[in-house]
């Protein structure tokens, strides 16, 4: 089953406007005229645009001077000596205009405690505000043009029905029977005189352009928000004065083209200007106000008075309206009188007045934001979002910076000294505001229906009452009117008494007449039967009719009940919603939390994961590394093992072989004693010679020392340095090392002698030996051979890994000579030689060749030129 259309509010297709199709908002400022009481005035009013603030002069003493002047620039600035009149016609009065082609409007008041917001927005008798003045435009433009109450009716979901005019009637009908409905102020009674003078006759304004083809209806709704909670002013809740209940805050709802509404607000269809006022000064009177150190009636609440215009065009006749609900359009003017932000130092507010004013600044504040949020999206490009759901005033009117309408707002400012600091901050508010650009509202579609329709319908209605009227008469004659049609009578006059001709034929005629007449009369009876049996079936049916409707009057209440108590179970279900709202809102500010602290939580859990994966990384490479330098420390560790081992094996070798020799010396000076006379040294050629270098077999090496030789002691061979093997070395030999002229040097063939060493050197070469020169402490020369191997590294690059160190010193002799003197080469000599003199090996030889122990990398030479101590 298709279900009918219900009718709604039109939303214009989203689009997304040029920049050609937009307008800033309108922000215009209103000076206050001083108090009677106050002299110091800090705004002062340069041209029809411009203000400028200029600090006063206490406050300049206490900021020594901080403060300077300042100018402000403003769509229009109205001085102290502006009229209501002149206000309307700038601000408001465009407003109403778009209102009734079919546009809509915000325009709210913004400023400090006591600036005349309200004065502005509301006025006083005599100098009605731009509220009421609205108003009167608006019934001044449609009043001849509306449609009959309850014709437009208004749905729960922000939408507008129409209905025909027996069905209005008949909803007016039980509306009036009702008593909890309350009554629509009539617009037949006598004005409030509160406001019933608010607007002079001379004042009156209208529209032009004002579609006659179309059908209007003007409705009003009243709510205010207060500590962001929104009330209905003009519900009618009952009173129970045993028990009085709070009144129930309303939600907010987006309807299905996306436009935020208040959920369950009453809405009363007025006539006139007087009656939509009323409707006014009653909620007006529910309005929360109090009295502060800076306001005596200081409002505590934002208010706003919407007031929507429904049209719908008239039928191809222009008699009755068309019923298509796509053809319903609705359109609203949001008058807003928001509350002044104060300082609590300022007002000294305690307890509920503390709260108020908090909730009061804070939602100012959320404005504020707003502004500057899509301030910054529209000029830096940037797409944040906009946070309209911070309070309920920014929520309830985001769809008009959306592009659903033209915003303006009234900047009312104080010129007293004391709001000089509020002031400063209200400008500059207002001064961002007029940089917010808001996309221009499309135009209404026409109808699809000749224009001039309700002109012609008059006509005809005017031209059928005025023929009717000229051939109209009194409608109770007895005799028809068709009586007037019978024959004409022949002459009756008689000239002569004998006249025979005249009387029989004014009988005839006379006759005839009377013929016609019954003819017309039984005519006549007929159609009266004929009627009268027409208007008794008639009064069947009617009383037919009549019982059918009052079976169905009862359905009906019947029906009434059944509906009342689905909307108590809907206000249940409403309570139980908003109710699951508000846990929906704890919960997903809740899930927000959680999900910050999980997305927070996993960033740390993957820099942590990488940070360790790092780390993980370098400890592979450390343990790698390590593991190469532990190879190399133990690889160098057995070659000094070796090298220390070998080096003790070749010493104890060579004390046993010292300990030889003395023993056979020690054994030749015992036999030479036992023969007569002196003894003559021995020759020479019986002194044990070393064994040649060809004749002697290298040590082996070994971990433990090798027995002592039987036969004639061997010495170790000395080992010549690798460096004269077929490596290529580079003799790394500074520029200021010295020529030594020792007995034996050590020659590295196929080197490259260089003074300071490069990497195109290093490429070459597999050994490198750096001769290093330094003084001894006893002022010789020594000189150490530091050599090494050259390795590649993963880079590409060289590196040198010194292996080992031979030392060459050079020493000058200082003591006697111990060289052996020839028994006969001196014969005058006077004093007894001993036989160590002659048997020393030391003495005999002054020069000896030691190998250091444990090289394996080339030869290794070290030079003594002096004499060893004797053991004792």
């Amino acid at each position: 089953m298709i279900r009918p259309a219900k009718g709604k509010t039109p939303r214009r297709p989203p689009k997304k406007p040029s920049s050609n199709q937009k307008d800033p908002v309108g922000v215009y400022c209103r000076v206050r005229p001083l108090d009677a009481d106050e002299k110091e005035s800090c705004i002062e009013v340069i041209s029809g645009s411009t203000i400028q603030l200029h600090a006063p002069d206490g406050l300049k003493a206490n900021r020594n001077g901080e403060f300077k002047e300042t100018q402000y620039s403003f769509k229009k600035v109205f001085g102290v000596a502006v009229s209501q009149i002149e206000l309307f016609e700038e601000v408001a009065r465009p407003l109403v205009a778009d209102l009734i082609h079919g546009k809509n409007g915000l325009l709210f008041t913004y400023g400090v405690t006591g600036s005349g917001k309200t004065f502005t927005m509301t006025g006083c008798p005599g100098q009605g505000g731009l509220l009421p003045r609205s108003l009167d435009m608006i019934f001044n433009s449609v009043g001849p043009y509306q449609a009959k109450r309850y014709v437009f009716k208004t749905d729960d979901k922000n939408g507008m029905e129409t209905q025909n005019e027996v069905d209005a009637l008949l909803e007016r009908q039980r509306r009036e029977n009702q008593p909890s409905v309350p009554k629509t102020p009539s617009s037949k009674q006598k004005p409030e005189p509160e406001f019933g003078d608010m607007i002079k006759p001379e004042e009156a304004c209208k529209a032009d352009g004002v579609d006659e083809d179309s059908s209007y209806s003007v409705f009003v709704s009243y709510i205010e928000i207060y500590n962001n909670y929104i009330y209905d002013l003009l519900e009618e809740a009952p009173y129970d004065p045993i028990k009085p209940k709070p009144p129930q805050s309303k939600i907010l709802r987006e309807d299905q083209n996306h436009n935020m509404y208040v959920a369950g607000c009453t809405e009363v269809e007025v006539k006139s200007t007087e009656e939509a006022f009323e409707v006014f000064w009653r909620g007006q009177k529910k309005r929360r106000i109090a009295n502060t150190q800076l306001n005596r009636e200081s409002s505590r609440s934002h208010s706003v008075f919407i007031i929507k215009l429904a049209q719908a065009p008239l039928d191809a006749d222009g008699n009755n309206i068309l019923q298509d609900k796509s053809q319903v359009t609705v359109n609203q003017l949001c008058l807003v009188d928001l509350a002044g932000s104060e300082r609590t130092s300022r007002t000294r507010a305690e307890g509920s007045r503390l709260r108020e004013a908090g909730n009061i600044n804070q939602s100012l504040m959320t404005l504020r934001t707003c502004i500057e949020v899509l301030r910054e999206n529209q000029m830096c490009g940037t797409n944040k979002m906009v946070p309209y759901r911070d309070s309920k005033i920014t929520h309830l009117f985001k769809n008009y910076f959306d592009g659903e309408g033209k915003v303006r707002m009234v900047v009312c400012v104080n010129p007293k000294a004391e709001d000089y600091e509020e002031s400063l901050l209200v400008m500059r508010f207002a001064e961002m505001t007029q940089e917010v650009e808001v996309a221009r509202p499309a135009d209404r579609p026409i109808c699809g229906f000749a224009a001039g329709r309700y002109q012609r319908n008059q006509a005809f209605k005017d031209e059928l009452s005025r023929k009717l009227e000229e051939r109209g008469g009194p409608v109770d004659r007895d005799v028809p009117s068709g009586i007037n049609h019978l024959p004409p009578l022949p002459p009756c006059e008689l000239t002569n008494p004998h006249d025979d001709v005249t009387l029989p034929r004014l009988i005839e005629a006379l006759e005839k007449r009377h013929r016609v007449r019954q003819m017309m009369i039984e005519e006549y009876n007929k159609a009266a039967d004929m009627v009268k049996a027409m208007l008794q079936e008639l009064d069947s049916s009617l009383i037919s009719k009549d019982n059918f409707i009052h079976e169905q009057t009862s359905k009906l209440g019947e029906k009434e009940k059944v509906i009342h108590n689905y909307k108590s179970e809907i206000d249940r279900l409403e309570k139980k919603i908003k109710m699951q709202e508000h846990k929906i809102d704890i919960l997903q500010k809740t899930t927000n939390i959680y999900e910050e602290d999980k997305r927070s939580l996993q960033v740390e859990l993957e820099t942590r994961g990488q940070r360790l994966q790092r780390e993980l990384c370098e400890k592979r490479r450390m343990e790698q590394r390590m593991q190469g330098m532990v190879t190399d420390t133990q690889i160098k560790w057995e070659k000094e093992c070796e090298r220390r081992v070998n080096a003790k094996q070749l010493e104890m070798q060579n004390k046993l072989w010292v300990k030889d020799e003395k023993l056979k010396q020690l054994k030749a000076i015992v036999t030479e004693s036992r023969t007569q006379g002196r003894p003559e040294p021995p020759p020479r050629q019986t002194q044990p010679q070393r064994p040649s270098r060809e004749e002697r077999v290298p040590a082996k090496r070994s971990a433990s020392p090798s027995p002592a030789p039987t036969a004639t002691p061997v010495r170790p061979l000395h080992r010549r340095s690798r460096s004269a093997g077929g490596e290529k070395w580079v003799d790394h030999k500074p520029a200021s090392s010295l020529e030594l002229d020792t007995v034996l040097q050590p020659i590295i063939p196929n080197a490259i002698k260089v003074s300071v060493p490069s990497e195109k050197v290093l490429s070459k070469c597999d050994k490198y030996v750096l001769t290093h020169q330094e003084v001894a402490s006893d002022g010789e020369i020594q000189t150490k051979l530091i050599k090494g191997e050259v390795i590649k590294t993963r880079g590409g690059g060289q590196a040198v890994q010194f292996t080992d160190v031979e030392t060459l010193k050079q020493e000058l002799t200082t003591g006697p000579s111990r060289k052996r003197r020839s028994s006969e080469g001196s014969p005058n000599q006077g004093k007894e030689r001993t036989d160590g003199d002659w048997t020393d090996v030391e003495t005999r030889c002054s020069v000896a060749l030691e190998m250091r122990a444990g090289s394996n990398m080339g030869p290794g030479y070290e030079h003594h030129g002096y004499p060893k101590r004797r053991k004792p």
